[in-house]
This record gives C-alpha cells, sequence and structure tokens, in this order.
C-alpha cells in the first residue's frame, strides 16, 4: 500500500501540552487584496501553525495552531492582520480525534 501511495507516511503525535502550549484554536483569514499569494509563503514559517488549510467562502484560509497562553495568541494574530481579517475559535475539546480514512465504496 505504500508503493500506491495509499500510506502516505507515518507520525508520532505530540501532545501539545505536554510540550508546554496551553492553548489551540482555529483562526480563519480572509486575506487583503493582493495578500494571499504573501501569506501563503509566510504561514510556513510559523512554528504555531501544525495545520493550515485553503478552503473556498468568505475566508480564504483555515489555520489550527497551538499557543502557550492568551499573550502570544495576542501576539499572533498581530502577526497576521497585516495580511487580512482574522477570526478566532478557542478549541475546548476533541469530539472525534484521528479518525479513519475508510476506502471509498
Amino acid at each position: 500500500m505504500e508503493d500506491a501511495e495509499v500510506i502516505q507516511g507515518y507520525t508520532t503525535f505530540v501532545s501539545p501540552f505536554e510540550a508546554g502550549y496551553q492553548l489551540k484554536a482555529l483562526i480563519t483569514l480572509r486575506a487583503f487584496m493582493g495578500m494571499l499569494k504573501p501569506f501563503l509563503e509566510k504561514v510556513k514559517t510559523y512554528d504555531e501553525v501544525v495545520n493550515c488549510y485553503r478552503i473556498t467562502g468568505n475566508e480564504n484560509i483555515v489555520m489550527e495552531v497551538v499557543l502557550k497562553n492568551q499573550k502570544h495568541l495576542e501576539v499572533f494574530i498581530d502577526q497576521l492582520i497585516s495580511y487580512g481579517e482574522t477570526k478566532t475559535q478557542i478549541v475546548l475539546s476533541h469530539v472525534i480525534k484521528y479518525s479513519e480514512v475508510k476506502p471509498v465504496k
């Protein structure tokens, strides 16, 4: 299955809490005119971002981020606002975590 690229890799999951992060958040970004491409390059440099998706709809980007505390969140958002408007949701808990992908029938 590895040769057929069904299995794309193996990952070790590190607990963000045990690594010193107290907050997990989802942040959406609606990029300003002309700022999407620069953001797509910049986002790759942020250690806080654990997942980033380019999406359809009113926003262009949704990111899953881990942060040390509220102050860290404030500083991180301050970096983002030069690229566009943000909306932030703090994650309270996981409802489904790492659900298996089942083959299409």
